[in-house]
């Protein structure tokens, strides 16, 4: 079986390929390709080209249309490119068509995606998810994946004529998928047993896109030491740590980021990583509000939020990363519509603080910026939940902060 992952030893080549359609414009896939170009470098690959094409939908057969495909072949061979990746993910019959009149690797958004959390899952619980996602993801794939279907010979005491090759790869996977599932059922109880011996303490958990800092912001509030760098997906695994902000602790849960068009593999498998979100008294949603689109992956967040967990909770937006945010005033006389790119922070402050009122803050986790306001304003949100809970702690409440005063 043909797996196709991208090598560690050197960086390959690759160019990305999008399409415009009446749902997406070309603003938007040039955007989708950048953020594509983002996970190709993460999983150790050099975008080098973009394609796009505009089309009313994809091409059932190839994706793009013959024209395109033909312009993308050219350009792959003349600049000895081993890697082609689609935003979108394709179906065996497209992957089979592109495969074959490109001769080059071809990866779709989702194998992608995939292949970057089977490199960042370190404990057997991420990885066992990353797997079972894996072969969900492949099954009804398997038809491009053989390229022989030879009927094998019956044995002794055999009395049909054997399997097919697929059939036997397709009952093998099958198998696997069974065992996954019942392997992540007992790591469910056992996490499960964890979260119970916790206690009744107020839990709040960090939730955002990818790479906005969450981690960043974990351990500055925690002081420990959760890994933390400039990729997507750095973290996948959920960290849990106490944090007492002055006589008042809670559990504060670092989880993993979610991205435009998570495959539905992962997003299934990972539920029970996400039960910390489910199961959490307070969400604070982390923003890059240095990111052009930022507005776009908070939609994207809270769209995902609704999917894991129905309930109403109370959310703090917490918007990171000032000290990277820029802006260019527009000239008095320009009088096309106003973008992100030309409004100032301030005006971004003043918009979000009356939507949102007292439960958003302006940070940079990077520089320490207003960290002490975001943990005072930590501190009254949970004390608001810990007295609810336990109301006989109200009168030590009033007493320590007249002690403050």
């Amino acid at each position: 079986m043909k797996e196709f992952i991208i090598s560690e030893a050197q960086t390959e080549k690759a160019v990305l390929v999008g399409l415009v359609t009446p749902e997406q414009n070309e603003q938007k896939v040039k955007e989708y390709l950048d953020e594509l170009a983002f996970l190709a470098d993460t999983a150790g690959a050099q975008a080098v080209k973009q394609f796009y094409q505009r089309l009313d939908y994809p091409n059932p057969v190839t994706f793009v249309g013959t024209g395109k495909l033909q312009e993308i072949k050219e350009y792959v061979e003349e600049n000895e490119i081993g890697l082609v990746i689609f935003d979108d993910e394709l179906s065996a019959k497209q992957l089979r068509n592109i495969e074959r009149e490109l001769q080059v690797k071809i990866l779709d958004r989702t194998n992608l995606i995939l292949d970057i959390f089977a490199r960042r899952a370190q404990t057997a619980h991420a990885k066992t998810q990353v797997e079972l996602a894996q072969y969900q993801y492949m099954l009804p794939r398997l038809t491009r994946l053989w390229t022989h279907l030879e009927r094998q010979r019956g044995g002794v005491g055999m009395r049909g004529p054997g399997e097919t090759q697929l059939e036997t790869d397709k009952r093998i996977i099958l198998d696997k998928i069974s065992r996954l599932k019942k392997e992540l059922v007992e790591i469910d109880k056992q996490k499960s047993v964890q979260r119970k011996n916790r206690g009744k303490m107020v839990r709040v958990a960090l939730v955002g896109y990818t790479n906005v800092g969450k981690s960043t912001l974990m351990n500055l509030l925690s002081k420990s030491e959760v890994f933390a760098e400039n990729k997507l997906f750095a973290t996948l695994d959920t960290t849990v740590r106490k944090v007492i902000i002055d006589n008042l602790p809670f559990l504060l849960s670092d989880t993993v980021g979610f991205i435009r068009k998570l495959p539905t593999e992962l997003v299934e498998s990972f539920k029970s990583t996400l039960d910390e979100v489910r199961e959490a008294d307070l969400l604070v949603h982390v923003v890059d509000i240095s990111h052009p689109t930022f507005e776009e992956q908070i939609e994207v967040v809270n769209k995902t939020l609704a999917e894991i967990d129905k309930t109403e909770k109370p959310m703090i937006m917490v918007f990171n990363k000032v000290d990277a945010f820029s802006f260019v005033p527009k000239e008095e006389d320009d009088l096309t519509p106003r973008t992100r790119e030309n409004i100032s922070l301030d005006e971004l402050k003043q918009t979000w603080m009356s939507k949102m009122q007292d439960n958003c803050i302006f940070i940079s986790a990077k520089d320490r910026l207003n960290i002490d306001a975001l943990k005072a304003l930590l501190y009254e949100k949970v004390k608001e939940i810990h007295i609810t809970r336990f109301p006989y702690n109200d009168f030590l409440f009033q007493k320590y902060d007249e002690q403050e005063e």
